[in-house]
């Protein structure tokens, strides 16, 4: 019997130079750490679709699908093996709030050299400054 692979979809949203983070609290999966927007695609939904979804539901910011750009994937081994999609929002709508209290509980732009410490360690992974688009592979070495 095959299994699906989960496939998530995370957004880069930057401005003046820093990108949004939001604390994950309440959800029991990275708690206490920031994480970019984001979440899983649903059956029936394109990942960017995805994306403007997540984007609306998780912080009110409206993105414009036409200007989201994709720029790499992590291939991750976790609580299971995911697919991760990271996309840059072009253009955006709205200021960003917690809409979702019950997963975050603080929000704020932070520049890519002074993201919090206590970042999702994939999360930091990708937004690292490299060439684009980029793939990672991570937690597949014992030594990862």
């Amino acid at each position: 019997m095959r299994h699906g692979v989960p496939v998530g979809v995370h957004v880069i949203v930057e401005r003046d130079g820093e990108v949004l983070l939001l604390r994950r609290a309440g959800t029991g999966f990275f708690d206490g750490l920031y994480s970019l927007p984001g979440g899983h695609v649903e059956p029936g939904e394109s990942l960017l679709e995805a994306a403007v979804r997540e984007m609306s539901e998780e912080t009110r910011l409206y993105l414009h699908a036409d200007a989201l750009e994709y720029v790499g994937v992590v291939h991750r081994r976790s609580d299971t093996n995911r697919v991760d999609f990271f996309v840059r929002a072009g253009r955006f709508t709205g200021e960003p709030q917690i809409r979702e209290p019950d997963k975050c509980d603080r929000l704020g732009w932070f520049g890519r050299d002074c993201l919090p410490r206590a970042t999702v360690p994939y999360i930091r992974s990708a937004l690292a400054e490299r060439p684009m688009p980029w793939l990672l592979e991570l937690g597949w070495q014992d030594d990862a």
